[in-house]
């Protein structure tokens, strides 16, 4: 069971992609809370300014970095590691959060498929990959923690490019944490983030005002630590509007359509609507 005491505090080192706004920076002020050095990486200097300028309110100007970084390419993530080690010599979380959510269908451009992908799942795939091998060669407690999503799991109709790359995320984070807890000495272990809604620059769309129904970023950040300092890795969050059991039912509805020989996305195929109901009340 993974110790955060022993990984988050003072004088150890986090890194956070996508860490300017929403999860990303709320993780970002809970860590330095916590006394650790942080170094966020984002795209956009100002809003990456500011958020450095709060952190740095919070930890001091010494302990907070921030680097523009489009983790779509790898080499911007190379680079990135290398200005937090001649910076702050190791580190003991990476946080690949960073993420984009535009609009797809099946037959949407190329370019747009490419740039999620490369964003949303290479970013964490290559992220791991570049700072992996040094947080196990420095053989101190770690974490690896990746930002999935619901719909990387039951695979909603609407947005194929997005869920496409969101269940790459769950498959690759699920091997590597196979892979490190099979690793002789390896002291660093990897988690899965599985955000319910969150009201975040990525879902805000033309609201100005958090609805009802949504978690706030910080909310999300807490219930991510609680469930590290229980071991657990899948972290599925709740939120105001769906508890656990809700999305506890959903995803085994959705493993469901492949053990049961089910058309595709059943759940939203209007001859097993009615069954579904059923099924999520437990009838």
């Amino acid at each position: 069971m993974t110790n955060i005491q022993d990984i988050i505090k003072q004088a150890n080192v986090a890194v956070i992609t996508g860490g300017a706004s929403g999860i990303g920076l709320a993780a970002a002020r809970r860590f330095a809370e916590a006394g650790m050095s942080v170094a966020i990486a984002d795209l956009g200097g100002d809003r990456l300014g500011e958020a450095r300028a709060e952190l740095e309110a919070i930890a001091g100007e010494a302990n907070i970095m921030a680097v523009e970084t489009d983790v779509a390419h790898r080499h911007e993530l190379e680079a990135l590691e290398r200005a937090v080690l001649q910076r702050f010599g190791r580190v003991h979380v990476l946080m690949n959060n960073a993420g984009i959510q535009p609009a797809t269908s099946i037959f949407s451009a190329e370019a747009n498929w490419d740039h999620i992908l490369a964003v949303n799942l290479m970013g964490v795939i290559h992220g791991s990959q570049v700072f992996g091998p040094n947080m196990l060669a420095h053989g101190e407690p770690g974490l690896i923690i990746n930002t999935g999503s619901k719909q990387g799991i039951t695979t909603p109709p609407g947005n194929p490019a997005y869920n496409v790359s969101k269940a790459g995320v769950k498959v690759f984070t699920e091997a590597l944490q196979h892979e490190l807890r099979n690793t002789e000495g390896a002291n660093i272990s990897a988690h899965l983030l599985i955000p319910g809604f969150v009201f975040t620059g990525l879902t805000r769309g033309d609201r100005t005002e958090k609805p009802d129904a949504a978690w706030t970023s910080a909310q999300t950040v807490d219930f991510m630590l609680e469930s590290l300092e229980r071991g657990d890795f899948y972290i599925l969050c709740p939120d105001n509007d769906v508890p656990r059991a809700l999305d506890q039912r959903r995803m085994a509805w959705a493993i469901g359509d492949v053990i049961e020989n089910r058309p595709p996305l059943s759940r939203w195929h209007e001859d097993y609507a009615a069954k579904f109901r059923a099924f999520v009340e437990g009838e």
